[in-house]
């Protein structure tokens, strides 16, 4: 629903902001990794995913898109929350979660509060096959180059249909390896008939 925001700081800390854009405050989560990129005030644009929940809704934005799409990734692991996503990525910085997860190295998640043994090992586990998709991978697509590949887009479709992302992801992949020219819809066929 929301890709980005822009619009002047009215309200800075180290994990929250409020952004005012045309006289509608946004209340949204940051990394420390964000946090430090952000100037003290003026404008700015964070690149931003919400999650709806029953009784919540809440707001994270990033200074990166890159940024964003670690989070996505960091939150489509059984067991991580957005807000341990967001302590990862204040932990270390994008580009230090994807190298962990490239090489392999459920160690370097061992100073991050609330990722134990577990988890870090669950981590390499369910992205050791997403890692090539995340930034600072060279097979990674260039973020901001144009529309969103057919398999973003047949991922999206899925999600909305309520899909889990581990599970829409496969899928997708799947079709992706039968039919590696396939458009979105083509690929958002196929992966229902194995969802």
């Amino acid at each position: 629903m929301f890709e980005h925001l822009r619009g002047t700081i009215a309200e800075l800390g180290p994990a929250f902001a409020v952004i005012d854009c045309h006289g509608v405050g946004y209340g949204v989560h940051l990394s420390l990794h964000t946090f430090s990129k952000l100037p003290k005030q003026g404008e700015v644009t964070l690149w931003v995913h919400p999650i709806y929940r029953e009784d919540n809704q809440m707001l994270f934005g990033f200074a990166e898109r890159e940024e964003r799409e670690v989070f996505r990734m960091l939150i489509g692991v059984s067991g991580i929350g957005p807000n341990t996503a967001r302590v990862v990525l204040s932990s270390m910085s994008p580009s230090e979660v994807v190298q962990a997860l490239a090489t392999g190295d459920p160690a370097a998640f061992k100073h991050v509060k609330g990722v134990g043994p577990k988890i870090a090992q669950r981590l390499m586990v369910e992205l050791r096959d997403k890692v090539g998709r995340l930034p600072g991978s060279a097979s990674f697509p260039a973020l901001g180059s144009g529309p969103s590949s057919a398999f973003d887009e047949a991922l999206q479709a899925l999600e909305v249909l309520g899909y889990p992302r581990a599970a829409a992801d496969k899928a997708v992949r799947s079709a992706l390896a039968l039919q590696p020219e396939a458009t979105t819809g083509e690929l958002v066929k196929i992966s229902l008939k194995t969802l």
